[in-house]
């Protein structure tokens, strides 16, 4: 069976709707007609910032919820077996199940809004941590009796509801509660879903009057109830609703007590795919006997309680929701979980994050500006992937990113090493100096380079009391101790003076460089995807964290530099292993490559959303191929590690081209190229300058090695243009992490990478890796000390 879930206030976004406003012209017409304004210039570009005030968010996500579902039901000819939604969201399920037809649902939608958004002087706030027993407990011994609770959305994520002051004396309350992981007040202006709504509750119960509806077709779960909808009911729950909580996760519940149930959101957002899934994890199915006779509105049924309590409260800091912010009037910018508290506050601090967590760089703009501008408005940073790209292209880039992260919001742009291009890197430090590009991650370097150096002399800045800052941030990703002693050092001082010399630093410049290491954080990355030394983090971990301690003493830095983790993070147990050995913050990548955000094809991510955690392999790096410098890819269903790892070693066996044997040369230019020597050469000679290209071909070594790198430039062009006929060919960077997560993810709604979106995937595994923390915690701890201890 399947029940279709829509989204309520809180996942509204500029942009939602798309195309759905043509392809269904005539309701777009209507919708218009009802709310006097367009409902498509509301959505697609919100020119007046109208779309998170409640009387114009509540009928712009129900217009679009809904021709979701038409869009839906067109596709695939068929209708689902249960229909739900959460508050607001509850009007499309009544829509999609025949009780009104779309003008009507719009027309009561609009009057909800309307309604809702005059209410003032109240407050909302998510208790993270608590079950429904034990929030209504605390707030019985600390006389809170004018709170209510106004949204269950799942065993241990409990939105409650009441006057402004009450809400802020409640948030005393709760942080001193024993098991609370978060109190989180929400930005409304009124105390939805609780008593404060009765005059709205009255006045639309008199608008109601004028309204006959329809038979459902379809069982609509209640809000109310958290059972089917009744048509005798029909009227009353609807008036209900704006007064009593919304019992989401008992209608999950009572859902999945039906048997085999999948869960498919329709409209905007995932949200609810993300409180579903945590329901499925920490909650039990409820069997209920359809003869029971529904209880009154607002009434707790014992039924609800019956086989999820001791789950309920086994699963406290399992709760990895995200606090859904339903009849907000305005969105939520970062949505706080209980992973906030792990990792460095000051590294929180310093990139403006709620989370310790960082998307990384993906070559060629994997790592997309949709990726980064995800992560920033999600409380995370995220980081561009500039390898391979043109200077153009990297601009554009920052264009758009900046656009969009605007609020002092996070993000950076990758500064690759080219030992073959130093140009490029010159240009890079050029464009983020003048773009004001705050963030860098320095990634694959061996040793500091003049465009590196620039860039950092240029963010330096000293306050009246002589304390040096650094604005422009270098996060440096090592594998190796060497190079982290370099990053861990002030700027070499030949490159300084090199620099000085030329007039592109000051003296003041290179004087204060001299006092400050060249980065301000160090990312240890394991064995990974992409560049890697197949480091493992057990080993690499502590010593790097020696090392900066070391370093730190010998230069005597006022300011402390974080270690983060990379490489093999994939499932919550490998953050959770990173935090433990004292990582700062973790970052990802292969896991990333495998989502909506990701600038790659569908037909890669159909590849990856398949592999295990031994279906990658060792290649070498086309961009640092006569280095002899490797890289992690997918082997799964291609040819290309042992066809990159053939081109390698016969470029370091044979002196020339003209060497290797004619079978072997006929084999590459048919199989691996798919066109001749001299084809290959037309095509990359417009990428070399005149004396570059007349040395490489006087040069045979260079010559064969420059034929042999051209193969990796293809190889990946053909991934991420999603080329069907050379599939064998693809080069698609990716480390066994994402092997893992795929394991954990089967026979969810996140099984495929459709329905993975960057930030929700990093939320799972920070607050998996919380809970497990803290069940370490406990299985060391006796009750009595652990309480003691929080």
């Amino acid at each position: 069976m399947i029940t279709y879930v829509f989204p309520g206030q809180g996942a509204q976004k500029k942009g939602m709707g798309g195309s759905l406003f043509d392809e269904f012209h005539e309701l777009t017409k209507q919708a218009d007609e009802v709310l006097g304004y367009s409902i498509r210039e509301l959505c697609l570009n919100d020119p007046e910032g109208k779309l998170n005030q409640t009387q114009f968010t509540q009928p712009a996500l129900y217009t679009v919820n809904a021709l979701s579902y038409l869009k839906k039901i067109i596709d695939t000819g068929q209708k689902p077996d249960f229909v739900a939604g959460h508050s607001l969201g509850e009007y499309n399920a009544l829509f999609a199940s025949g009780a009104f037809d779309f003008k009507t649902g719009l027309e009561l939608v609009k009057k909800r809004g309307e309604l809702m958004s005059r209410a003032t002087g109240g407050g909302m706030a998510a208790v993270i941590g608590l079950t429904e027993e034990k929030i209504r407990e605390t707030l019985l011994m600390n006389r809170l009796d004018g709170i209510n609770v106004a949204n269950l959305n799942a065993p241990v994520q409990i939105v409650i509801s009441g006057t402004k002051a009450d809400i802020e004396q409640a948030q005393t309350v709760f942080e001193k509660t024993n098991g609370v992981e978060m109190f989180v007040p929400l930005r409304t202006s009124g105390a939805f879903h609780s008593r404060y709504m009765q005059e709205a509750k009255q006045e639309f119960k008199e608008f109601l009057a004028q309204y006959h509806f329809l038979d459902m077709k379809i069982p609509v779960i209640s809000n109310v109830q958290a059972r089917p909808y009744t048509a005798s009911a029909l009227r009353e729950n609807m008036v209900e609703q704006i007064t009593q909580p919304v019992k989401w996760t008992e209608s999950i519940r009572y859902l999945m007590g039906k048997g085999h149930m999948t869960f498919e959101e329709i409209g905007v957002g995932k949200v609810l795919t993300g409180l579903i899934t945590r329901i499925q994890a920490e909650a039990e199915p409820l069997i209920v006997n359809e003869e029971e006779r529904l209880s009154k509105p607002g009434e707790r049924e014992s039924a609800a309680q019956a086989g999820g309590t001791a789950k309920e409260e086994s699963a406290k800091a399992k709760s990895s929701v995200a606090v859904l912010e339903c009849e907000a009037q305005a969105p939520v910018e970062k949505q706080v979980h209980m992973a906030a508290v792990l990792g460095d506050t000051a590294f929180k601090q310093d990139y403006n994050l709620t989370y310790a967590y960082m998307s990384g760089a993906m070559y060629r703009g994997i790592a997309s500006k949709e990726m980064v501008i995800r992560m920033g408005k999600a409380g995370m940073l995220g980081v561009f992937g500039t390898g391979g790209l043109s200077i153009a292209d990297v601009e554009a880039a920052v264009t758009d990113i900046q656009k969009e992260l605007g609020q002092g919001q996070a993000y950076g742009f990758n500064f690759l090493y080219s030992p073959s291009d130093s140009r490029k890197e010159e240009q890079l430090a050029e464009l983020f100096i003048a773009r004001g590009v705050k963030v860098i991650e320095a990634s694959a370097y061996l040793s500091i380079t003049p465009a590196l150096v620039r860039y950092r002399a240029k963010g330096l800045r000293q306050d009246e009391r002589g304390v040096l800052s650094a604005t422009n941030k270098i996060i440096a990703k090592v594998s190796r101790p060497e190079v982290a002693e370099v990053f861990l050092s002030p700027a070499p001082e030949r490159i300084v003076a090199k620099l000085l010399a030329e007039q592109l630093i000051t003296n003041q410049e290179a004087q204060r460089l001299s006092k400050v290491p060249m980065a301000d954080d160090l990312t240890v990355e394991a064995d990974s995807g992409g560049h890697t030394d197949g480091g493992v983090a057990y080993a690499l971990m502590p010593a790097m964290r020696k090392l900066r301690d070391e370093m730190m003493v010998k230069y005597r830095y006022p300011k402390r530099i974080r270690v983060g983790a990379a490489g093999g993070i994939g499932t919550l147990e490998a953050a959770a292993a990173a935090f433990i050995m004292g990582a700062d913050y973790i970052v990802t990548g292969s896991i990333n490559q495998c989502t909506v955000e990701a600038a790659t094809s569908d037909t890669v991510k159909d590849m990856l959303q398949q592999i295990n955690v031994q279906d990658t392999e060792y290649a070498p790096a086309g961009d640092m191929f006569e280095l002899g410098a490797k890289i992690q890819v997918l082997r799964r269903g291609v040819f290309f590690p042992s066809r990159a790892n053939k081109l390698y070693d016969l470029y370091r066996m044979h002196a020339s081209l003209e060497d290797i044997d004619e079978k072997t040369k006929l084999q590459i230019q048919d199989k691996y190229f798919k066109r001749s020597f001299e084809q290959v050469l037309a095509e990359i000679k417009a990428y070399y300058s005149p004396q570059e290209w007349e040395q490489a071909l006087n040069n045979p070594k260079q010559k064969m090695a420059m034929l042999f790198k051209w193969y990796f430039t293809y190889s990946s062009r053909l991934a991420l243009q999603g080329s069907e006929e050379s599939k064998v060919d693809y080069q698609v960077h990716c480390g066994p992490a994402l092997g893992a997560l795929n394991q954990e993810l089967k026979g969810t709604a996140l099984e495929s990478w459709r329905n993975r979106h960057v930030d929700e995937l990093a939320l799972l595994l920070l607050d998996g890796a919380a809970q497990r923390l803290k069940e370490q915690l406990n299985a060391i701890l006796s009750v009595d000390e652990l309480r003691t201890d929080m």
